[in-house]
């Protein structure tokens, strides 16, 4: 299995916890001290931050939530990805930057996720 298809398994299960609207859940896919950026709201520092944050976004639903890995690397204990999300009509749809780090028991979590809004094409 390669490093696309790894880092996709990851965000699948990050879709899962976000369409029930487990922010702990969510959270659990980042690194204790991780970030993440977004033009959705302050930057959450740490995972607690994180979980709170998801439990905003989640609170009215996300039935709809998706997201597509369409590039990765990996070297070493370290990935990166490029992935599209989308939500629906109220967050719309974007691409997300994200460094990943090797856990010691073989797993990844999410260091660094900058989201990025896309804008409607006219």
């Amino acid at each position: 299995m390669g490093i696309k298809d790894e880092l996709q398994l990851l965000f699948d299960g990050y879709v899962a916890a976000y369409r029930v609207g487990d922010g702990d859940g969510c959270a659990a896919f980042f690194a204790v001290d991780a970030e993440l950026h977004s033009p959705y709201g302050p930057v959450a520092r740490g995972r607690d931050h994180i979980a709170e944050i998801h439990r905003q976004w989640t609170v009215d639903g996300a039935q709809g939530k998706q997201i597509e890995v369409i590039d990765a690397g990996v070297s070493g204990d370290l990935a990166w990805c490029l992935a599209e999300f989308s939500e629906g009509a109220v967050t719309g749809e974007g691409i997300s930057l994200n460094v990943l780090e090797r856990q010691p028991n073989g797993n990844w979590q999410i260091r660094v996720c900058s989201l990025n809004d896309r804008e409607p094409l006219a």
